[in-house]
């Protein structure tokens, strides 16, 4: 994610990076200008069509039209925002959960090599989590002769998991915790599954399919009509118009896109590597 001072308003202005949208648009922002003046040279030059009045109507339609994608654009924004705000949550959450787990745990234990070992596996659950997310090859190793099996688990968040889990039964098997400390320690570990299914929610279900084509369609066919109905009053300088008004609704539409999965590699995206690394340290200090 791009750390940045919203207050520097001329920095970011001036500012180009990999996560403009100008970049990404420009071939087709400069194929969209071809058109706009091939049309209004048509319409000005060899129709000669800006004395008629019924065509002069078309701009009534597109200002309709312009009300109605900018309530779409505003939902689907606001959709993309919501998904990017509740992967925030869900890693805050897991921040919390890992300092409470390692807050109980160094408490609760007084063997050493218990101890050391709840510290290495605390967060190397965040750790598999983000790479998990991010569809990237797991090897993560947990201690210098042991590393994730790659036979049979296909969800590496599930066995780091089931190893705090099955450490922590240990240790109430050999009497280090009472049933109320598992209990309490039980429901901490619970708590990083919930975070890791609500996480794979986000990331598995897109907005639907059709209402994402309708949008874009929609942009599209909007933007083509306009040189149509404005180059009687515009005349060339319809031109740049044009590609101004689609390099706006294009964008908004790409950010849409790029923050609805906010646990990828794009500038946008959640730096769940770095929050992760965070949750080290933090138990580190703690568990020691």
């Amino acid at each position: 994610m791009i750390s940045y001072n919203p207050r520097e308003w001329f920095g970011i202005i001036f500012q180009f990076h990999k996560a403009d949208t100008f970049r990404k648009l420009l071939p087709i922002m400069i194929a969209i200008g071809a058109y706009s003046g091939v049309v209004a040279y048509l319409e000005i030059e060899v129709w000669q069509l800006s004395q008629t009045s019924h065509v002069k109507n078309i701009t009534i339609t597109h200002t309709m039209l312009g009300f109605v994608i900018s309530l779409l654009l505003v939902f689907r924004t606001n959709t993309a925002y919501d998904r990017w705000w509740e992967g925030r949550k869900m890693w805050g959450a897991l921040v919390n959960n890992s300092r409470n787990l390692a807050l109980k745990v160094a408490v609760m234990l007084k063997d050493k090599e218990d101890k050391a070992i709840l510290r290495r596996l605390i967060p190397a659950y965040s750790h598999v989590l983000s790479l998990h997310l991010k569809n990237e090859e797991i090897n993560h190793e947990l201690f210098e002769d042991e590393t994730l099996s790659t036979d049979y688990y296909n969800h590496k968040p599930n066995q780091i998991a089931k190893a705090i889990m099955a450490k922590v039964n240990t240790l109430y098997e050999e009497g280090k915790i009472t049933g109320d400390q598992l209990i309490v320690l039980n429901s901490e570990i619970q708590s990083f599954t919930d975070i890791c299914g609500a996480c794979e929610r986000i990331k598995n279900t897109p907005i639907p399919y059709s209402y994402s084509v309708f949008i874009k369609k929609f942009i599209f066919f909007y933007v083509m009509s306009l040189p149509f109905g404005y180059v009687f009053q515009l005349g060339y300088y319809v031109i740049p118009v044009v590609v101004f008004i689609f390099y706006v609704l294009a964008s908004l539409e790409l950010i849409a896109e790029e923050i609805e999965d906010p646990f990828g590699n794009d500038p946008n995206d959640l730096p769940t590597s770095k929050i992760a690394d965070n949750i080290r340290k933090n138990v580190e200090e703690l568990i020691y």
